[in-house]
């Protein structure tokens, strides 16, 4: 490589939770520079992850952090070209990647659900995931899936 890495910038902690995580997940939510109103959203939607919680004790911030844990993948099939023909091959993730991509499948799949706002939307995808069910859930499950049937080409690892 010619240029030099560029250096991991680092995030303040955002004013509620003073929870860098939290900064990070309303970063990827943002839209057109609009960082307050991502604030609003996310933390709307922990207010309603508070209220349909049920009789768990956790905080929602908790529960949040549960299901962003049960979205992160392990594993994932990357494209390798071996004698003219491409196989997908299973390899690890790296941490910080793991992270971002269960907050983009987070995000993205609380965009498609059918409900009144944005902020619901999370909230029902955050709790749908810290069950272990939801859209973001089974992305995560088909991605170990496709890692899990593609086994076989594990010994061609870059």
């Amino acid at each position: 490589m010619r240029k030099t890495k560029a250096k991991k910038r680092p995030l303040l902690p955002d004013p509620k939770f003073n929870d860098q995580l939290v900064t990070r997940f309303v970063n990827n939510l943002m839209l057109d520079g609009k960082k307050s109103i991502a604030f609003k959203i996310f933390y709307d939607a922990l207010d309603i992850v508070e209220t349909k919680k049920g009789d768990t004790e956790k905080t929602s911030l908790e529960i949040w952090k549960d299901a962003l844990t049960n979205v992160m993948p392990h594993v994932e099939v990357r494209s390798r070209r071996v004698g003219g023909a491409n196989f997908q091959i299973p390899m690890p993730i790296r941490a910080d990647r793991k992270i971002s991509m269960a907050m983009k499948w987070l995000i993205k799949y609380s965009k498609a659900r059918n409900d009144k706002s944005m902020a619901l939307k999370l909230a029902n995808e955050v709790v749908a995931a810290s069950r272990e069910e939801g859209a973001a859930y089974k992305k995560k499950s088909d991605t170990h899936k496709m890692a899990e049937a593609n086994k076989a080409f594990s010994h061609f690892k870059f």
